[in-house]
């Protein structure tokens, strides 16, 4: 099995994004796949009887429409960026717009925000209708490329003279 990172590179070399997702065990797990078009990715999360959160209605659980719109977000993000390193979620607010019936979900991103390191990206899952959303997601994410460190700068206080010029 090949690196997530590989499989990042790869992505954007082939066009071939589900090779990304077989790299990425709970996408897996979701029965998650992407398909591009017309210059955008579309994800689809395929019903599964695991997925169901609420077996009276029954309704998907919201933890799995939450980790598709974050997921979707990421993977916009690589898709349009130089970066080769899975951007980091530094936030994410979802919205639970409907009940989300027990069949296949639908999921695009886009980027709303994009600074040197922070991006912000919009995520909307559907199910038949497009113009009739399940969840949305305002996600926030640092883009930490390969030749950059995670570390946080060592001065955090308000004093921005001791900062780190990252």
């Amino acid at each position: 099995m090949i690196s997530t990172v590989e499989a990042i590179a790869e992505a954007k070399r082939t066009g071939d994004w589900n090779r990304l997702i077989e790299t990425l065990p709970f996408m897996r797990f979701l029965g998650v796949r992407l398909e591009e078009r017309g210059g955008q990715l579309l994800g689809r999360m395929g019903f599964a009887e695991h997925l169901v959160g609420n077996p009276s209605l029954p309704a998907l659980h919201g933890g799995t429409l939450g980790t598709l719109l974050e997921a979707s977000a990421q993977i916009e993000l690589l898709y349009r960026a130089e970066t080769v390193v899975l951007p980091k979620t530094i936030t994410i607010t979802v919205d639970f717009l409907r009940s989300a019936r027990p069949v296949e979900t639908f999921v695009r991103a886009c980027i709303k925000k994009q600074g040197r390191r922070v991006t912000t990206v919009q995520s909307v899952a559907w199910q038949e209708e497009e113009s009739k959303p399940v969840a949305t997601a305002t996600v926030h994410m640092l883009i930490i490329g390969p030749e950059q460190d995670a570390v946080l700068p060592e001065n955090t206080t308000g004093d921005a003279s001791k900062r780190d010029p990252r």
